[in-house]
């Protein structure tokens, strides 16, 4: 049997379209709005165009080995050691190539974490074997003595350090940039390590021992290009202290990796995990050194994940991973989707680490390398990300290196920047959080987690240093206090507050603006409270009267609102409506509508956050 692939050409029926063609139909659709309103923008001011050619002489970027897969590393943060040990132990059984350690107090620790003993980390890693092929990775907090105890572990236990694949997590700079302060002072921060690296090294570990850490300015708010310049200033940091310790740059760059942030934006991930390669070669070139791949640890991001509605979560999950084992992660840590509610039970643990091995066995994403080399959308944002990191970066060694930049408030001021924009789109719904600002739903279940309280902190050691923190944020946080305040009143009152939705005319001319005012006051938690639906006035008043609610919104179409939204309005704030909102703009009728006593209007774009909570205050 013979083909001719010639001859199966699929679109051979048709002339072929080139950019100036989709350019006409565009523009048809526009109908004379500009053709920048379909240019998207990143955080960092990059531009994102609706349409790529494919780029032209793409190289893929190194990274994994070819058809390697990435490791599937799994969370192990219980403060009960023996019960960490039971989950660590499930964990490789099922799947898991090996075990993130987190210690209490480290900036990713989030209320728990392993005590840092000796006998707590002897106990979680019971019957563990280290030698065989299990990765494990350490994050620290302020004390690096687990890394000690890890070592004094592995000689214990008769294992050969060189057989064991551990990467210390060893970051100085990173935790003190979480917590803006440290027993270190400025010119031992970077360099407090190096004795630890060099003892660690010459006893025959493999590392790597330091991390440069980006999780610690994407958890604040920050911007892509800003994590990748804050890895790059925190890797030369360390670079620069084991040379000064006496190690050689061919060895010293071995003993340092990366870790990355993998959120829901999938192309900015993919094309940050990849930026990260190209621009950590150049470091290296600029060392005089042959470039060789750096390794990578990508985490799903804490600042995504929602404590309302948590199984969207999941979904969040499995395209941060998607994109950071496309972008060439060496490991991935994937955070339970119950995470921001406590510590994971069981059923969350598996489902983490199920997203990791459906996408590795069977979709098998890791078989091709770098795949998203000569996609020109990827390959644009690519090196973009490329210019504007390294330009932050330069910026960043201008001021002294990253330790200086950081006393001096550099970091913090452009990663408060862009959280202070980040926030506003969120509070405008132009950043859609599902679950949270849209489509909400206000009688879930409850989600459960292990009933383990928080840990209380650590006592701050005595600080050399001080300076504006990075702090950990979730970008849902402010709708979810809202949702709070109004769980607070269920409990103390029997009921939520709740909106009447007056619907005026018929259900063709108030559907879509219900939908809309429902999602929209029920992501505050004011349960909405849905009308028949009447172009009567006194018909609309006695309804109000009758839903006990305290607050109005009418809905309707512009067409429908031009004759019938004044008496409407004047009927319903006869009838004791504390606050009346219109679901809509006002346009030309906005002043004669409130006069009539129309409070507020809302619609797709405004300020949702301050709206809602304006709303409790005239529900109170």
């Amino acid at each position: 049997m013979t083909t001719d692939t010639d001859t199966l050409r699929l679109a051979a029926d048709f002339a072929p379209a080139s950019e100036a063609d989709w350019r006409k139909l565009v523009d048809g659709v526009l109908k004379g709005a500009a053709f920048e309103k379909l240019v998207g923008k990143t955080y960092d001011g990059l531009k994102i165009q609706p349409l790529y050619p494919r780029a032209k002489d793409a190289a893929l970027v190194a990274g994994r080995a070819p058809a390697a897969s990435w490791q599937i590393m799994q969370r192990v943060d219980h403060p009960d050691a023996a019960k960490a040990n039971a989950q660590a132990l499930v964990d490789l059984e099922n799947g898991a190539g090996g075990l993130t350690l987190v210690f209490a107090g480290s900036n990713a620790a989030h209320g728990f974490g392993l005590a840092t003993t000796a006998d707590a980390l002897a106990r979680a890693l019971d019957g563990v074997h280290l030698d065989a092929a299990i990765a494990i990775e350490l994050q620290l907090g302020e004390s690096s003595a687990p890394a000690s105890v890890l070592a004094d572990y592995v000689k214990q236990r008769g294992f050969k350090p060189e057989a064991c694949d551990i990467r210390f997590g060893l970051d100085p700079i990173g935790d003190a940039a979480s917590r803006g302060t440290t027993a270190h002072d400025a010119s031992t921060l970077g360099g407090n390590s190096g004795s630890l690296v060099k003892q660690l090294h010459d006893a025959g570990f493999k590392g790597p021992f330091l991390a440069a850490d980006g999780r610690v300015v994407h958890d604040a708010g920050g911007s892509e290009a800003q994590e990748l310049a804050f890895v790059l200033a925190s890797g030369i940091a360390y670079l620069r202290a084991l040379e000064a310790g006496g190690i050689a740059l061919e060895t010293a760059r071995e003993l340092i990796y990366a870790r990355l942030a993998a959120d829901t934006d999938q192309f900015l991930t993919l094309a940050k995990f990849r930026s990260l390669r190209r621009l950590w070669a150049r470091i290296e070139q600029a060392c005089g050194l042959q470039p060789r791949p750096l390794f990578i640890s990508g985490e799903t991001a804490w600042r995504m994940l929602t404590r309302r509605d948590p199984y969207v979560n999941m979904l969040r999950a499995t395209i941060a991973t998607f994109a950071a084992g496309l972008g060439g992660a060496n490991a991935v840590t994937v955070l339970p989707h119950t995470a921001a509610l406590g510590l994971p039970d069981a059923f969350a643990r598996r489902v983490a680490r199920n997203t990791q091995l459906v996408l590795l066995e069977e979709s098998n994403l890791a078989r091709v390398a770098d795949p998203a080399a000569g996609a020109g959308g990827i390959e644009a944002l690519t090196t973009e990300l490329c210019s504007t990191a390294w330009a932050l970066f330069q910026e960043i060694e201008k001021a002294g290196g990253v330790v200086a930049a950081l006393q001096a408030g550099l970091i913090q001021t452009k990663v408060t920047a862009v959280k202070q924009a980040r926030d506003a789109n969120i509070a405008k719904r132009r950043d859609v959080l599902t679950g949270a600002s849209e489509f909400p739903n206000l009688n879930e279940a409850e989600v459960a987690v292990e009933p383990v309280a928080p840990l209380t902190p650590p006592p701050a050691p005595t600080a050399a240093l001080r300076f504006a923190p990075l702090t950990p944020i979730r970008l849902a946080d402010a709708f979810e206090r809202l949702r709070d305040r109004s769980d607070s009143l269920l409990e103390s009152k029997g009921q939520r507050p709740s909106v009447f939705l007056a619907n005026l005319g018929t259900a063709a001319d108030f559907t879509a603006r219900a939908t809309f005012a429902r999602s929209f006051f029920e992501a505050g938690g004011i349960a909405a409270v849905d009308g028949q639906g009447s172009s009567d006035p006194a018909a609309l008043a006695e309804a109000y009267r009758a839903s006990g609610a305290g607050i109005v919104c009418l809905c309707s179409s512009d067409k429908v609102y031009a004759d019938a939204a004044v008496p409407a309005a004047r009927a319903l704030q006869a009838a004791g409506a504390r606050h009346i909102y219109l679901a809509g703009r006002g346009g030309e009728q906005e002043a004669a509508l409130r006069e009539a006593g129309i409070g507020s209007f809302v619609f797709a774009g405004g300020d949702a956050l301050k709206t809602l909570e304006d709303a409790y205050t005239h529900l109170e």
